[in-house]
């Protein structure tokens, strides 16, 4: 089933906020496709989650830039710096998520194909007890660090960070903004500081994702992951993008505000709320 502009646009608002908020966008995408009765494994749907994905990283760039020029651009030295811990953390990433997933592979899950592994990860028991993990975090974070960290950002509390990004790679519903910005403020960090950091290694990871699934789309045997098939699909992504830009610059706004204002338990809150009703949907057999 192919869907309509309105599911498209529908996708797109739900995608845009939902990845800029510490809430899981993966959560909330199986969720709402799976409603609409859609099939989140289906080439279509593939393509359209890279279009999605694009639209949420230009909002991050275009809401992010005085503050990354003023942070990391404003002299040699910074710039330097930033170098330094955003590609460490980058790297740890890196490490700690492969490390994760070839032991998911290779050790827990023997035996199991690539294909049926993504296909488990999108399983709603799964997908709500990574949201409840998140949600945990994000309140201990929260009540623990209610305060504003004074701490500056130094290699080690890069490395940290990135290695909490990294646990997030194969867990669908362990929201990564929700992870890594908790894990700053545990460590002490501003809170300020840790969103403009933890969005900056989003911009950097982002690219390389959506080019897996690109080259992941092209080698599908499926014959709507055909090009002139993808080519009919650009139009409705390009609305679907268009909304996911939109939504994630009201959903960055929105973030902002909760954090200078020490709300950020209140997401915590949610994605518990949000898990058990993930939790009620895999028991009605959706």
């Amino acid at each position: 089933m192919e869907p309509t502009f309105l599911q498209i646009l529908f996708l797109g608002i739900v995608q845009g906020a939902a990845e800029l908020l510490p809430v899981s966008s993966s959560a909330h995408v199986i969720v709402a496709e799976k409603l609409l009765g859609l099939d989140p494994s289906s080439p279509s749907m593939t393509f359209l989650l890279v279009m999605l994905h694009t639209g949420t990283m230009v909002a991050v760039i275009l809401y992010f830039w005085n503050a990354w020029k003023r942070t990391f651009f404003s002299n040699a030295e910074s710039f330097r710096r930033m170098i330094l811990h955003v590609g460490s953390a980058t790297v740890m990433t890196l490490l700690v998520g492969f490390s994760l997933k070839l032991l998911i592979e290779k050790v827990i899950l023997r035996g199991t194909s690539h294909d049926e592994m993504e296909d488990l990860f999108g399983h709603l028991p799964l997908v709500g007890s990574a949201l409840l993990a998140a949600g945990l975090l994000i309140l201990a974070a929260g009540y623990l660090r209610g305060k504003n960290g004074q701490k500056e950002l130094t290699l080690p509390s890069s490395l940290w960070i990135g290695a909490s990004q990294g646990i997030c790679l194969p867990f669908r519903g362990l929201s990564r903004s929700g992870t890594t910005i908790s894990a700053g403020m545990l460590l002490g960090l501003s809170r300020q500081r840790v969103e403009e950091f933890s969005f900056a290694l989003a911009v950097v990871i982002t690219p390389p994702a959506i080019a897996k699934e690109l080259l992941r789309l092209l080698k599908s045997d499926a014959p709507s992951a055909s090009p002139a098939h993808l080519v009919h699909m650009l139009a409705p992504g390009l609305i679907g993008m268009l909304g996911a830009f939109f939504a994630g610059l009201l959903a960055l706004k929105l973030l902002s505000r909760w954090l200078e204002k020490g709300h950020w338990a209140w997401f915590g809150w949610y994605c518990v709320g949000f898990a058990g009703f993930v939790f009620f949907l895999a028991s009605r057999g959706l």
